[in-house]
């Protein structure tokens, strides 16, 4: 293995620039092709035929703000994207004719969020949608015809967070928030929601049960259950008679995707991720197809996109250290044709391989994480760096989600730059059963915390992390860990990122947006109620805000004006504190951005600012800042003089 002097900077452009394209789609009738790729810079929806992949032309013209995802109607007449302005994630539904090439907006309304509530496998015209225009709080439900725009009132809504319809675009289930933090289910008849739930949950169970779909004929409704168990389940229930019948399990994971049939909607194969994503099929044709993937294509691959007659699939591709590709894969010819590569700029580049690890926590819980060395420092291959060395510890945001193996960007970047990297699924990440959840359960600060610390001890221990050399990143709860671990641990990290962290959970709480009111008491019970005594001394104490003094190492703050989750506040005021105490601190604003960086000038320049804070504190390699930070909004609030060229 070559040593990491002989090894090129891969530029911050290839790593956080835009894709050539991504999200790849077959139209529902197989006879387009669908993506996002750059036009003018900005991400766009591009359309070809699927004879002729080449010939691509964009159909939307966004100037300002990336589209970052988009869907076909079930009838394959027009494509569908949604965006919101500058990060206030008031997502508004776009439609584009596929046939004229005209594009309007289908929910033209005001600080309002659109929700789909329902699609059919046999109405291909009309989906059902959730709007909040008339109250900030509620979504009420609307029918909308995909062709005309059409909007009729299905149900007005006061009292759910959500609602699951059949195939017939009829309202079957409503779902309400109970007073012990899990949810209680409702059947709807005739357009009425009933008075007594048919299922509920208790707060252990909210986070790992929920219903997952109709089948077509509406007579099987299927659940993802932890009810009576640990990891979540898959169970389909007989609608008529309420007998639940078990379909798939694992032992170490939550039951966390499936593939459905599209006429029947039965369930064709599922998967779980514990270290890896495992797919395991119920439908024979289908096992046949995954197998015979699995046999062409290294890493891990999944399926993006499915014709209705499911003859053709897209499929991707993450090998790991090469970039990530997307397929054609026509099944009944058995061949597989590359679609696109998302980064060919990659192709030559040394990535680093990530490595799937168990680390244990203090009280015997394991931790999976993610393991990513420096390059060169590796000239073994045994898995583990010839000597000890400089670490960044990347914590996850949520704290209600999970890292997961494959392709990173920022993983990439900071081994590239002389890094390990270190990705904990700390207590209450997802996917690994209930009790890991219901394990942090008012522990922010606290066991929560312990993980991560028993994470850098377990890389000091391997040989991995020099003790003076390690440093803490992460966005949303990441940002929280890392004011925390510099506030409650100072002494175990040498310096810290936070990108949209909160640092005060009692103005957190009282800053949510208004539509996850109805979600309100998952919090509470989760992290402590500040409407008593005893949460708000938990969540004060647990607030690094409250700490700032203690914090006496280099910390660089990173935050968008927009962020209706993590309010601007959050991050002012943590900053405010820090110069009242004369610590220095560095602060960069995003006037453009909400909950993260979406434009990709915004990415680049963040990352530039991070990889050159982290030279100069724990001594890795950094690309030069240069002028990459002409094309950004970036503010410079508070803090040039603390990262080396910024200042300039």
């Amino acid at each position: 293995m070559p040593a990491l002097d002989t090894i090129p900077l891969i530029p911050r452009e290839h790593l956080f620039g835009n894709p050539a394209k991504a999200q790849g789609k077959i139209s529902p009738d197989g006879q387009w092709l669908s993506w996002l790729a750059p036009l003018e810079g900005v991400m766009n929806v591009w359309l070809a035929p699927r004879s002729d992949p080449a010939a691509g032309r964009a159909i939307t013209a966004s100037t300002e703000r990336p589209i970052r995802e988009h869907f076909w109607a079930p009838n394959a007449k027009s494509v569908g994207y949604i965006q919101d302005k500058d990060g206030d994630e008031n997502f508004l539904l776009y439609r584009i004719d596929v046939a004229s090439g005209e594009e309007r907006c289908l929910t033209p309304f005001e600080n309002t969020r659109v929700q789909i509530v329902g699609s059919s496998n046999t109405i291909l015209d009309e989906v059902l949608v959730g709007l909040n225009d008339r109250d900030a709080q509620w979504h009420d439900v609307y029918r909308l015809n995909l062709d005309s725009g059409t909007l009729d009132l299905v149900y007005e809504n006061n009292s759910y967070a959500g609602f699951l319809a059949d195939d017939t675009l009829i309202l079957r289930m409503a779902m309400r928030q109970n007073e012990a933090g899990g949810t209680d289910y409702f059947r709807v008849v005739d357009g009425e929601v009933e008075d007594d739930p048919f299922e509920t949950t208790a707060m252990e169970d909210s986070l790992t049960t929920t219903p997952a779909g109709y089948t077509s004929d509406g007579r099987t409704l299927y659940w993802l259950d932890s009810r009576d168990r640990d990891t979540a389940a898959l169970f389909a229930q007989d609608t008529a008679s309420g007998e639940r019948e078990l379909v798939a399990a694992h032992d170490k994971a939550d039951i966390s995707g499936t593939m459905r049939d599209n006429e029947t909607g039965k369930v064709q194969a599922w998967s779980a991720t514990y270290l890896k994503t495992e797919w395991t099929a119920i439908d024979r044709e289908i096992g046949a197809s995954l197998d015979w993937l699995e046999g062409r294509l290294a890493g891990e691959f999944g399926v993006m996109s499915r014709t209705r007659d499911d003859t053709t699939w897209i499929v991707w591709n993450d090998p790991g250290t090469a970039p990530v590709t997307a397929y054609i894969y026509d099944r009944k010819a058995e061949t597989l044709s590359e679609f696109y590569v998302t980064r060919p700029e990659l192709a030559e580049a040394s990535l680093q391989p990530m490595q799937p690890v168990e680390i244990a926590a203090r009280d015997g819980l394991t931790l999976p994480s993610y393991l990513t060395l420096a390059a060169g420092s590796d000239p073994s291959g045994d898995g583990r760096p010839a000597a000890p060395g400089a670490l960044v510890l990347l914590v996850h945001g949520g704290p209600w989600a999970r890292d997961s193996y494959g392709y990173d960007p920022l993983h990439q970047m900071l081994a590239n730059r002389g890094y390990h990297v270190l990705a904990v699924n700390y207590r209450g990440s997802t996917g690994f059963g209930k009790n890991f959840i219901n394990a942090a359960n008012k522990q922010w600060g606290l066991a929560m915390h312990d993980d991560l610390i028993d994470a850098v001890e377990w890389a000091v221990g391997e040989g991995i992390a020099a003790r003076d050399k390690v440093a803490i990143m992460g966005g949303s709860y990441g940002g929280y860990a890392t004011l925390a671990g510099l506030t409650f641990t100072p002494e175990v990290f040498a310096c810290g990122i936070d990108i949209v962290g909160p640092s005060n959970l009692e103005t957190l709480l009282s800053t949510i947006p208004p539509y996850w009111a109805p979600m309100v008491k998952i919090f509470h019970e989760r992290m402590g109620n500040p409407e008593t005594e005893e949460g708000l001394a938990l969540l004060k104490a647990a607030s690094p805000l409250h700490h700032a003094d203690r914090i006496t190492k280099p910390l660089l703050i990173g935050q968008g004006a927009n962020d209706p989750r993590v309010k601007q506040s959050e991050s002012d005021q943590i900053v405010d504190a820090m110069k009242a105490a004369q610590i220095p601190v560095t602060y960069v604003l995003y006037p453009d951005e909400g909950h993260g960086f979406a434009k990709p000038e915004n990415s680049i320049a963040f990352f530039a600012i991070t990889e050159n804070f982290l030279a100069e504190t724990i001594g890795g390699r950094a690309e030069a800042l240069a002028d990459v930070l002409e094309p950004s909004s970036a503010q410079i609030v508070e803090g040039a003089e603390h990262v080396q060229g910024l200042a300039d």
